[in-house]
């Protein structure tokens, strides 16, 4: 199937699926019930291009913490909060993920929204989440272009409808694997000790390595575009898992883990200076009385599998649906062309 003119493809417009299991119906991280997202996008080129993106759960906030869990594949990155969702498994704000230098007024910007809000108004204490990746390459990142009206307008706009994907809110000004890339998205449907679940996932794609394809690599050559020069901050990808499966916070950090070790599947290198993240949290609340009983480990294995093809289905989404982009140096980088791509696969 070809892409529409007038628009981007994602992975399955282009018949290339990964698994056998359903999606929702935005195949997207707002399939699993309360999670909305919301980006805001600046674009000023060729200087500026950058955003944040925030993924809201209706249900969290400082008295009322979700299940989460937090596993770093490889450390070099600025992923605050991080610490004490490691230690207590608990996630207590919205999630926001944009540039590495912008991630501290970031953080800023979101203990100062929730503590405006009705339940934070007897928090004392507040454990921002924020991811970054470094848009340097695209972007004029020590400009610290993120403030915190655009925190606020993200949070504010999130919907629990079709989310944006490629160059928009913190994938703006992102490359990974020799490609354009940016935001991307996916979700997957199944059922789990008796009940159906939904398992989403988003990713913030900045990572180097050589793409694979259905296991062939896919280099920006092989499809027909000019070689450019290695990226000078080839790393990060964060990974945002979320699920309405009852899990507790133990088996949510090992749905983290396989958020990232899905990475290898689309040729990630996981190199020094790679910040590779993956963050998982369950829409239960804590100490809910009334809540489902924690699933057994022994059934987890399909949910494991969905996350693998979540992951790596959302990577391709971000190559896809970005646009070519030119930063302040004059590096260039473009997205992964769908025409060759099929003409390749074939």
């Amino acid at each position: 199937m070809h892409p529409p003119p007038t628009a981007r493809p994602r992975s399955r417009d282009l018949g290339v699926t990964v698994g056998e299991l359903p999606t929702g119906p935005h195949n997207a991280l707002t399939d699993v019930p309360g999670i909305r997202v919301g980006h805001t996008t600046l674009i000023r080129p060729p200087r500026v291009h950058s955003g944040v993106t925030a993924i809201v759960p209706d249900a969290v906030g400082p008295d009322r913490p979700l299940p989460a869990g937090v596993f770093a594949g490889n450390g070099y990155g600025k992923l605050i909060g991080a610490t004490q969702i490691a230690e207590l498994g608990a996630l207590e704000t919205p999630v926001l993920l944009t540039s590495t230098l912008s991630a501290f007024r970031a953080a800023d910007a979101l203990v100062g929204w929730i503590l405006e809000r009705p339940e934070g108004a007897d928090a004392r204490s507040l454990n921002p989440v924020v991811g970054e990746c470094n848009d340097g390459l695209l972007s004029d990142i020590r400009s610290r272009p993120v403030r915190e009206e655009h925190v606020r307008t993200a949070l504010d706009t999130a919907s629990d409808g079709p989310v944006a994907e490629g160059c928009v809110g913190g994938g703006t000004g992102l490359t990974a694997l020799g490609f354009k890339a940016g935001i991307g998205t996916s979700s997957r449907r199944l059922p789990l000790a008796g009940r159906e679940i939904t398992l989403g996932v988003l990713v913030q794609a900045n990572f180097g390595g050589t793409l694979r394809v259905r296991g062939r690599t896919v280099t920006p050559a092989d499809v027909g575009l000019p070689a450019e020069g290695p990226d000078p901050q080839a790393g990060s990808c964060m990974v945002v898992a979320a699920t309405d499966a009852p899990l507790d916070a133990r088996q949510l950090t090992r749905l983290a883990r396989r958020c990232v070790y899905a990475l290898a599947r689309v040729g990630a290198a996981y190199g020094h200076g790679s910040g590779d993240y993956g963050l998982a949290f369950g829409t239960n609340p804590l100490g809910t009385p009334a809540g489902p009983a924690v699933v057994p480990d022994d059934v987890l294995d399909p949910l494991f599998t969905a996350a693998l093809d979540a992951v790596e289905e959302s990577v391709l989404n971000s190559l896809l649906t970005a646009t070519t982009t030119t930063g302040p140096h004059g590096d260039t980088r473009h997205p992964l062309p769908a025409r060759p791509l099929l003409a390749l696969l074939e």
